[in-house]
């Protein structure tokens, strides 16, 4: 799977644990930066991992801030994007199964590391139950238009 991951400084050390983990799982990684841990703006970040999900040049999409909220939110202003916050196994999850998420927002700073790589690994590997949740993400794709 091509994963698009993306960060502000608040989220750089735990980018970049994802990305060897991603990278260990055999999945490709594209990396939207940001390049250093100095103070930078988290909605270009948000944004570009969006656009990349969004074209189809990426499946999926992990974006990581200080809480996860700033860049979900910058993600979600790209048609297409249906970003969550995950905090726990029951939002990983169900992000997926109901919401078909296509990006996931972590908080780098409300996280244990090694709990956020957990729910990477479960995100990932949870599909969509499409159903009655496949009209209810097409009424959410309809508010792009």
């Amino acid at each position: 799977m091509r994963i698009a991951i993306g960060s502000d400084h608040a989220g750089f050390a735990l980018r970049q644990a994802i990305a060897e983990r991603l990278k260990g799982m055999g999945h490709e990684v594209l990396d939207c930066g940001c390049e250093r841990e100095e103070s930078c703006d988290y909605p270009e970040f948000g944004a570009a991992v969006g656009r990349k999900v969004a074209s189809g040049e990426s499946d999926r999409g992990i974006v990581v801030c200080g809480t996860g909220l700033g860049i979900a939110m910058a993600a979600n202003k790209i048609a297409g994007i249906r970003a969550a916050v995950v905090h726990d196994a029951f939002t990983a999850r169900m992000s997926r199964e109901h919401n078909d998420a296509n990006v996931m927002a972590l908080g780098a700073r409300v996280l244990d590391p090694d709990f956020a790589l957990e729910l990477v690994d479960l995100w990932l590997s949870t599909d969509f139950e499409g159903g009655r949740h496949a009209r209810r993400v097409g009424k959410i794709n309809d508010l792009d238009a």
